[in-house]
């Protein structure tokens, strides 16, 4: 598992009920994965300027309960499946309470010059290093 990712939910990121809105969750969870990368020295700023973009390709996810204005929520990141050409995550949503929240998994595909490619020998030694955190 990748080390978790905590952050404070915003007034302006809710909508009217006061719940977290539908689509600040795939946010959260894309800067669980952006922290993730500095943590293993490959920020994604150093991948775009290498020429690098990592699309997403699928997600499946589940809401199970509401997250609400002023809580503070953890994601644990695990990288299911690491190859040179996708990558395939599990990530979950905790409130403050230790409660399952939302879970989604993410399949993301490396992309250089607009094609599909295998990663380089330095940006895979840094994704090995996620299997191993």
């Amino acid at each position: 598992m990748v080390k978790p990712y905590r952050k404070r939910i915003y007034a302006y990121e809710c909508d009217l009920y006061g719940h977290l809105h539908n689509t600040n969750y795939l946010d959260i969870l894309e800067a669980a994965r952006s922290d993730a990368l500095v943590d293993v020295g490959m920020p994604v700023q150093q991948l775009l300027d290498m020429g690098w973009h990592f699309y997403i390709r699928r997600v499946e996810m589940e809401f199970i309960q509401g997250v609400r204005v002023d809580d503070v929520v953890e994601v644990r990141s695990v990288p299911l499946e690491l190859k040179k050409v996708r990558t395939h995550w599990k990530q979950e949503l905790f409130n403050q309470a230790g409660e399952l929240c939302f879970w989604a998994e993410i399949h993301v595909v490396h992309v250089f010059e607009g094609k599909p490619t295998r990663v380089t020998d330095e940006i895979w030694e840094s994704f090995k290093r996620l299997a191993d955190s």
